[in-house]
């Protein structure tokens, strides 16, 4: 009996130490796969590149910043960044202004064919008389007297703008003669419109952005839950609207206008858009995860899409290379909370390469220096 009391304790001592050892949760789970397969870890692009979307915030300041930064591009082989954030990020036109004017003198003096800048709209007085000329006029000086070359709207249009207690909505017709502003300029619109739509959606085991969501819980919209805040379809039919209306200004969709999960969709859009550019920042994991379907698109739009990364975190440029460049398989991304699967590699000929990587960019932001790409 004492014996069979002892097997017992032993056993349920074995069975709860057994299940200590396997309790993880999902933010810890990271099962290192036994798959042998050809690896291709790619740190370096295989052509000359520009990033359409980066945003940096010291341009203007000591040179170490722009010789620190150069040396990082050259070991990505980046050409030419793209500085979407010209004007900073204040209401104090003055200084932002003088921010804009400071990058761009900076970068002639040390840099003159490593960096474009576009320079950005401020919506906070956008109830007020006479806004909409003095908006168009900043735009023109700022293309024609202080070298901008492209315009920059972000995500707060739509999100956080307000004419009083109700939010501006992305195509309000006061922002009409901006757009036409930027066509005849001949510089193109980078615009950033919504988030994943996953963002709108409940915060359950169903959500693919679930645990993004859980950690970065100021990114979940609640739109109609109390909330005055457009919903994802109004916003993405709201920027659509400006597109459709301005059809002699390019716009570049960022972030590939929110839908890299829907590629056929994507692909309707552009043919209803001509105008309608797309760039990769922060997207490349759902490339990655539909290699086949993503091959075809790119093979389809290759006049039409561009490199962009945003966020500036150099080590995370190598997912990008490698998603675009080899044939790898089953390889994981650099940030489980944005993409928890593996991915693929799309192979991409050096013709779309070229097309994807400066190509087309050379094409949209004007006077940029083309000495320094191949044909």
């Amino acid at each position: 009996m004492k014996s069979n009391y002892l097997l017992l304790s032993a056993l349920l001592l074995s069975m709860g130490s057994y299940a200590q050892q396997i309790t993880v949760n999902f933010e810890e789970y990271e099962p290192k796969s036994t798959l042998v397969v050809p690896e291709h870890i790619t740190t370096k692009a295989k052509f000359p590149f520009i990033d359409v979307h980066n945003h940096q915030w010291n341009l203007h300041e000591e040179k170490e910043n722009l010789d620190k930064l150069i040396t990082d591009m050259n070991a990505l082989n980046m050409k030419l960044m793209v500085n979407l954030s010209g004007r900073g990020w204040t209401s104090d036109e003055a200084k932002s202004t003088q921010t804009l004017t400071k990058q761009i003198d900076q970068i002639k003096q040390y840099y003159p064919s490593r960096f474009a800048v576009f320079t950005n709209i401020d919506f906070a007085n956008i109830n007020t008389k006479g806004w909409t000329e003095k908006a168009v006029k900043t735009l023109e000086e700022d293309v024609k007297l202080r070298g901008a070359k492209g315009l920059k709207i972000y995500k707060n249009l739509g999100f956080s703008v307000k004419d009083g207690d109700k939010l501006v909505r992305v195509d309000d017709p006061r922002l009409d003669p901006i757009w036409k502003k930027a066509g005849e300029l001949g510089i193109p619109v980078l615009i950033h419109t919504a988030d994943p739509e996953r963002f709108w959606q409940p915060v359950d085991r169903f959500n693919e952005r679930w645990l993004e969501l859980k950690l970065h819980p100021d990114r979940k919209r609640n739109a109609g839950e109390k909330s005055n805040d457009f919903t994802w379809e109004q916003l993405i039919e709201q920027q659509h609207n400006v597109f459709k209306k301005n059809p002699k200004t390019n716009f570049i969709a960022a972030h590939m206008g929110w839908y890299p999960n829907n590629l056929p969709k994507l692909d309707s859009l552009m043919d209803e858009m001509p105008n309608m550019y797309v760039e990769i920042g922060a997207v490349i994991a759902e490339l990655g995860r539909q290699p086949h379907t993503a091959k075809r698109f790119f093979e389809k739009r290759q006049d039409r899409i561009l490199f962009g990364k945003d966020s500036w975190v150099p080590s995370e440029y190598a997912t990008y290379f490698r998603v675009l460049e080899t044939n790898d398989e089953y390889f994981p991304y650099h940030k489980k909370y944005h993409a928890f699967w593996r991915m693929y590699g799309l192979g991409l000929s050096d013709g779309i390469l070229k097309k994807v990587y400066y190509k087309n960019a050379l094409k949209l932001i004007p006077g940029l220096d083309k000495s320094q790409f191949p044909e």
